[in-house]
């Protein structure tokens, strides 16, 4: 327990200097992302932390699409697609993850390499990501309607491509992990004339952190209890997602979550064909405002692992 602590407090050292760097820029000229939304984040590590590549001992790969906030125009679709693997050296992970989304008249595609490095301590193993892509966003205001010529509309084609990296630390067993992540370092302002200025400042910062346990309840019935909250010194709190899942004889997964930020109810069910082949289904319920103007979100995805040690004796659940 020791040399766990050891090594997370070097990792939080050696991260608070990029994520105290800099000062807080006037908002207003901010290029400010679209955050993708994902109500399945639990089947997705990668999404949220790139520490977690290589943990699931197998080259695993993961699609889906998102339909958010049904029943609206211009509403945000996005795709996304995951892959990675430990290497032959098993302390080393290699991945890539990617989206694409549109959402009224912008599109945004995230490209991003990864790469982990794990150690072997003697109850689990503590993993160290780094991700570095570039974002890439374009709004045509042309398709807009109802807006009067204005000059600040009028680069409707420019294209901002803006690099990025982030960062992770992640601690698992088999019955148990906590994971810290700093999504994006570096934030951007729009300096007109499609010029942009490159900062990294605390307040644009997130810290992610989330956690998971599994309760065995009998041989048939196993519970996952997990948390997510999300940080940022603009925004306060961004995410902070409560879920459950029931584990069924591990072949049926059926799960609730919350997200108090959004008030978001979702259901999830996941069916394990196989040890390699994962089929899951989600739908959100709006609980708050937005109930009055959507249908909810649905979302769809599929893993599938090659080379997967995971057996029906010894499945994955992180």
């Amino acid at each position: 327990m020791m040399k766990l602590f050891r090594y997370m407090t070097f990792f939080v050292v050696l991260m608070l200097p990029l994520y105290a760097m800099g000062q807080t820029d006037d908002v207003n000229t901010k290029i400010s992302l679209g955050a993708p939304v994902y109500s399945q984040y639990l089947q997705n590590g990668l999404m949220l932390n790139p520490a977690y590549a290589g943990s699931r001992d197998a080259l695993s790969t993961m699609l889906s699409y998102r339909s958010q906030w049904m029943g609206m125009e211009g509403a945000p679709k996005m795709e996304s697609f995951s892959i990675h693997s430990p290497l032959k050296n098993d302390r080393v992970g290699l991945g890539f993850k990617s989206y694409f989304m549109q959402y009224g008249a912008t599109k945004e595609t995230s490209l991003h390499g990864v790469y982990s490095y794990r150690i072997h301590l003697q109850n689990g193993k503590l993993a160290f990501g780094l991700s570095g892509g570039v974002d890439i966003s374009n709004t045509n205001y042309a398709v807009l309607e109802n807006i009067e010529p204005d000059p600040v509309f009028s680069d409707d084609s420019k294209a901002y491509v803006l690099p990025n990296v982030s960062a992770g630390v992640y601690y698992y067993t088999n019955r148990f992990y906590v994971g810290m992540s700093v999504p994006r370092f570096l934030s951007y302002s729009n300096m007109g004339n499609g010029e942009t200025d490159l900062s990294v400042s605390v307040n644009d910062c997130s810290l992610l952190f989330s956690t998971g346990a599994l309760l065995e309840l009998s041989e048939v019935f196993k519970l996952k209890p997990s948390l997510i909250f999300e940080y940022s010194g603009t925004h306060k709190i961004n995410q902070f997602v409560v879920s459950a899942n029931m584990i069924i004889s591990d072949l049926f997964w059926v799960g609730a979550s919350y997200r108090t930020t959004e008030q978001v109810l979702v259901g999830l069910v996941q069916a394990n064909i196989n040890p390699q082949l994962s089929v899951i289904l989600s739908y959100d319920v709006p609980t708050g405002r937005m109930n009055t103007y959507s249908k909810g979100s649905t979302e769809i995805a599929i893993r599938y692992e090659f080379g997967s040690k995971a057996s029906t004796a010894d499945p994955r659940y992180f």
